[in-house]
């Protein structure tokens, strides 16, 4: 004889079995619908699924020119700590990062992107140490953006960030500190260019590039505290800058990597300014550091075969006039290169090695 109860239980525990595989099959589902849109969402940057514009540190230590444990090379933040912004997460974790910096001495306001290698912040053994840093700097209009910071490249999509690291680990490029600024206070749509100087009666980018960005990391970063930890790189416009920044202030700055870069100022706002602008032409300049035998600054030039025929000849007039004494360069010309970003990163490994070779940090703790 059936007990009703007993039946009645079964009929609901059957109803509940259906009702959970139900839930269990939703549940899954959606799981695997957040799975298949997490990275579209990502990508978009459609909240909640990005970090960007989360706050970055870099785990400041201390202040000052010492620290717990640090070597005698190594200056530690220096403060104020800067608000900076996510603005974009790599596959290792580490961050290209944002502020809009007030420039003190140069009275410009700007942005700069930030990207500390993974040895920075979580090896151990550079936990005191100084790291070098290289302010790169990009090429065209550069007063919105830089494309050094977002870009990634050819169909391997190369980017400078993931390219450091990847060289630093085959022993062939320092675990770089990379400080990316715009170039330009704006557009140069209309034939105007600042040529990265203190052009009078204009914004002062010369200062900008050479005081107020590195003040920056010194102020949020462990660096080094002689110029042979500093250096940097750019093509085109920013390669005239890299090169001419290194020569004008060889007592903060030791290397370069100048991409495709032209050789002398040719700003039309240089017009009427002729004792300014021959402060501010690398010819002139290397001909002062010559006389002066010092100090010893290292340049590297890049540029493709196919780039523009005036600019490797003022390249090759430059290295074969002025490469000597304390101006050491070295030369790549990229078979079929063409004048663009990828083309120069593509073919950096040696240069950047060159340079490294010639610059200090980080060291490793005893």
């Amino acid at each position: 004889m059936t007990n009703p109860s007993t039946g009645a239980y079964q009929s609901r525990g059957r109803r509940r079995s259906h009702r959970a595989r139900r839930w269990v099959i939703a549940v899954a589902s959606v799981a695997t619908l957040g799975l298949i849109a997490w990275p579209v969402m990502s990508y978009y940057e459609i909240p909640p699924f990005t970090d960007k514009g989360d706050p970055v540190s870099y785990g400041q230590a201390g202040g000052g020119t010492g620290g717990k444990g640090a070597d005698a090379k190594t200056l530690m933040p220096t403060g104020p700590q800067a608000s900076f912004k996510n603005a974009k997460t790599l596959a290792d974790g580490t961050h290209v990062s944002v502020v809009t910096l007030d420039g003190k001495k140069s009275g410009f306001k700007g942005k700069v992107w930030v990207w500390a290698p993974k040895e920075y912040t979580d090896d151990p053994k550079f936990a005191s140490s100084g790291f070098p840093v290289m302010i790169a700097l990009p090429g065209g209009p550069g007063n919105d953006s830089n494309y050094w910071a977002f870009g990634e490249f050819g169909p391997d999509k190369l980017s400078l960030e993931k390219s450091v690291s990847k060289w630093y680990q085959e022993g062939k490029s320092k675990p770089f500190l990379l400080a990316m600024p715009i170039l330009n206070p704006g557009p140069d749509d209309k034939g105007i260019y600042w040529d990265a100087s203190d052009i009078p009666g204009q914004a002062k980018m010369g200062t900008w590039l050479t005081e107020d960005v590195p003040d920056l990391m010194k102020a949020n970063f462990r660096t080094i505290k002689s110029r042979d930890g500093w250096s940097y790189m750019g093509s085109s416009t920013g390669g005239f800058a890299s090169l001419k920044s290194v020569l004008k202030h060889p007592d903060k700055f030791k290397t370069a990597i100048a991409n495709g870069p032209d050789i002398v100022p040719d700003s039309p706002l240089w017009r009427g300014h002729e004792k300014e602008k021959a402060e501010n032409n690398p010819e002139v300049l290397a001909k002062q550091l010559a006389a002066t035998k010092g100090p010893d600054v290292y340049i590297a030039f890049q540029y493709g075969s196919k780039e523009n025929a005036k600019m490797i000849a003022d390249v090759k007039k430059f290295t074969a006039t002025y490469g000597k004494g304390p101006v050491h360069t070295k030369t790549w010309e990229i078979p079929g290169g063409t004048h663009n970003g990828a083309t120069y990163l593509k073919n950096m490994e040696e240069p950047m090695k060159w340079i490294g070779d010639q610059m200090e940090g980080p060291t490793p703790s005893s």
